[in-house]
């Protein structure tokens, strides 16, 4: 080779070796950024079919956590039995694969039974739909990395650094859908949008896979010996897999926490993904930012006031949030740098994410899928925020720093799971036994005495878990169904039976007299439902205008089946509800006697009321939607084409009564721009009235009328019923669009208004 021929081949190698950086960081934040951009836009396809339940998030993340377990095992067969261009190959081939099923769209699929899999429905409607392209995604993480580590780049001795790179797009896309993408972007667009990303990425995974080739041959003739096997025991990779399925069990488990008894915002539910993301970007460095026993004592800190918050209701929305957000964020930075700090040398990349991955998954499926069959409640989350004290650097069960510290852990988590287990199972418990388990929490400070940050973070714990199981066992007995855990308990002295559905009362029955006495008169509606309330003088109204009667009233939300006793007789009423659970709750007259006692024919009707109410054959004076979970919208029963459903449901002159009562959200712009839409008029009636012993409470209800005098005169001359303006430079809510972005400002910007209510 002549001297000009050598430079020339230099000048190419360094511009090779110039652009397979910024080549590689790209295409790992492209693929992250359309990997974690499909989990919410699909999600949200997903939700008319399971009624907008915070669930669906959970068990989607469990879906996409496998199928990023297998992209990884992928990479890993890849890298492992194969060349690098018989890889590369495979991989543009699937890759390519995964693009002729594009756009994304929804599964021509038939609807989930409403008796029960909803769960194993989903999974399999996400399989059949988006499972391909987003197996062809998961693996280009560890493949590219891999990949770099074999280019003979000056950094591929030690890839791990854009792991970042990957998880920073990750964090981006799950930030921008909320922000930037749903708010002004159907899903139609959305899928397009995504299509014409996946295309580019195509491209950049070429650029890679030749940038790799070309400088692993130039490499090869400078450095030809092969690189170093790392010798990988089954002790590394359980601690690999265990210390990963803690923060992943922590992250369903906290954003069902939150989305189930805090605020159930879906706009919430990209909140803590995006936080454990974070945690990757900042641990996956030799120098965490912050000192771990700093770490450490603030997660001793997070987690009692998280534990403390568990005994009683949300009541400050804001420090709870916080709480809880910042615990799974300072869990999970000092797992995933404990995690980073026992990683292989490169050449063991591969193995080291498969068991981060399958970490990731077993604890998803233990926090998504076996804890709701195993608990009555989100019990699976104290279980976590002990666990997470089993995996901190020097002191956990799989370290090799000795059984007194591995004992200290067991004994402390076996016993708080047992005593949790035994209280919350709401069993028969002796005084001595109960004070036996309180103390034995104790045990691991005298084994672990020489460790003071340990000591004071279990001082912590142990007095709070004794507060829980000491003093925080309530009457209340928890139900479990796929769509939220119900809680029934006694209020005011026993006098009153309530259904809780999150932080939101659904139903009140009084079971006693002031004198103690059961109630033997036949019950009276009560709580968002009393005669005197919005949705009682509705009826009440739109009877009159009928001429005394309904022929029949369509109600989409069962609750406790309060709405029954509004009947009058020869009148009919169907009930549309997606929970069976909630269907046998209502119907046991033990519990609540409305449905029992005013309307023991009234059909249920179970399964999503867009696909069941479509089939109903007579027609409605009233459709009553009150389908909200907690503070969670069922968004597809407020869009243009649910408005149209119930218009071909209603009698002539019908009226369509929807209950938005939400501490989130003020939705009265959107569905007053709604009604628009259809030719509708939106008038409102807000009633303050503070619950008491009268078992009236406040809310907030619209009713769609095509005129006014619909609604009857005796709602509207006391000037109680305000029409609402519709903003006609809004973006009407359809199936394709709609975003819970409006209506949480509009609740901000109501809220910060002198006469806000």
């Amino acid at each position: 080779m002549s001297s000009s021929e050598a430079i020339l081949s230099q000048d190419k190698s360094g511009s090779r070796e110039a652009l397979m950086l910024p080549a590689f960081a790209g295409a790992l934040l492209l693929s992250a950024l359309l990997l974690f951009s499909v989990q919410p836009m699909f999600t949200k396809m997903m939700l008319p079919s399971l009624g907008g339940s915070p669930a669906i998030w959970s068990v989607a993340m469990v879906f996409f956590q496998i199928m990023l377990l297998l992209g990884y095992l992928w990479a890993h067969a890849l890298t492992r039995l194969f060349s690098l261009p018989v890889a590369a190959i495979a991989h543009l081939c699937l890759t390519i694969a995964a693009f002729v099923v594009l756009p994304l769209a929804w599964p021509i699929v038939s609807a989930p039974s409403a008796e029960g899999g909803q769960a194993l429905w989903l999974v399999g409607a996400f399989a059949a739909s988006v499972g391909l392209p987003f197996f062809a995604l998961a693996g280009n993480g560890p493949l590219l990395q891999a990949w770099f580590a074999r280019s003979g780049h000056r950094a591929a001795g030690d890839p791990y650094f854009l792991y970042a790179a990957s998880n920073a797009g990750s964090f981006v896309a799950l930030l921008a859908y909320p922000l930037l993408i749903e708010p002004f972007f159907g899903l139609r667009a959305q899928s397009i949008a995504w299509t014409w990303g996946f295309t580019g990425l195509l491209l950049a995974l070429v650029l890679c896979a030749w940038l790799a080739l070309t400088a692993r041959e130039a490499a090869h003739v400078k450095n030809p010996a092969p690189q170093a096997k790392v010798a990988i025991s089954w002790r590394d990779r359980l601690a690999w897999i265990g210390l990963s399925s803690v923060p992943s069990g922590l992250l369903v488990a906290a954003t069902a926490h939150i989305s189930t008894d805090i605020a159930a915002a879906p706009l919430l539910w990209v909140a803590p993904l995006a936080l454990f993301l974070l945690t990757f970007i900042i641990a996956f460095r030799d120098k965490p930012p912050v000192s771990m026993r700093v770490l450490f004592l603030a997660q001793a800190f997070l987690a009692g006031l998280a534990l403390s918050s568990l005994i009683g209701a949300a009541t400050n929305i804001p420090l709870q949030l916080g709480t809880h957000l910042l615990l799974l964020f300072v869990a999970s930075l000092s797992i995933h740098h404990t995690l980073y700090k026992r990683r292989p040398a490169a050449s063991g990349l591969t193995d080291f994410y498969v068991c981060m991955s399958l970490g990731g998954a077993l604890g998803g499926l233990f926090a998504a899928l076996l804890a709701p069959a195993l608990f009555s409640s989100v019990l699976e989350y104290p279980i976590l925020i002990v666990a997470i004290f089993l995996c901190q650097p020097g002191a956990c069960v799989f370290s090799a720093q000795g059984l007194r510290t591995a004992a200290g852990f067991a004994i402390f988590a076996v016993t708080t799971l047992v005593a949790l287990y035994v209280f919350a199972s709401d069993a028969h418990v002796s005084d001595v036994m109960r004070a036996v388990l309180i103390v034995s929490l104790a045990a691991p400070m005298l084994i672990l005495r020489e460790r003071p940050a340990l000591v004071a973070g279990f001082a912590g714990l142990a007095a709070l878990s004794s507060v829980m199981l000491s003093g925080a066992v309530t009457q209340e007995r928890a139900h479990r169904s796929f769509f939220g855990v119900h809680k029934i308990g006694l209020w005011q002295e026993g006098k009153t039976r309530i259904l809780k559905h999150g932080t939101t009362i659904h139903g009140f029955a009084r079971v006693l007299n002031e004198d103690g006495s059961p109630v033997a008169q036949p019950p009276r509606p009560t709580g968002y439902y009393t005669l005197e309330g919005p949705i009682g003088e509705a009826i009440r109204s739109v009877r009159l205008q009928k001429g005394g009667r309904l022929e029949h009233i369509a109600a989409i939300g069962l609750g406790a089946g309060t709405l029954a006793c509004h009947l009058r007789e020869g009148e009919a009423m169907t009930f549309y509800e997606i929970d069976a659970l909630v269907a046998d709750l209502a119907r046991d007259p033990k519990l609540f006697p409305f449905l029992s006692a005013c309307a023991p024919q009234a059909p249920i009707v179970l399964g999503d009321a867009r696909l069941t109410i479509a089939s109903q054959v007579a027609r409605s004076d009233l459709i009553i939607v009150d389908a909200f979970s907690s503070d969670a919208i069922p968004a597809h029963l407020l869009t243009r084409e649910a408005i149209a459903l119930y218009l071909s449901k209603l009698s002539p002159n019908g009226v369509i009564v929807m209950h938005i009562s939400n501490r989130a959200m003020d939705l009265r712009a959107t569905l007053a721009r709604v009604a628009a839409d259809a030719g509708l008029i939106a008038l409102h009636r807000l009633d303050v009235a503070p619950l008491g012993e009268d078992y009236r409470a406040g809310s907030r209800v619209i009713a769609l009328v095509g005129d006014p005098a619909d609604l009857g005169a005796l709602a509207l001359e006391g000037g109680q019923w305000e029409k609402l303006e519709p903003d006609l430079s809004r973006r009407v809510w359809t199936d394709d669009y709609s975003t819970i972005l409006t209506p949480v400002l509009d609740m901000i910007r109501d809220k910060s208004q002198p006469d806000s209510h």
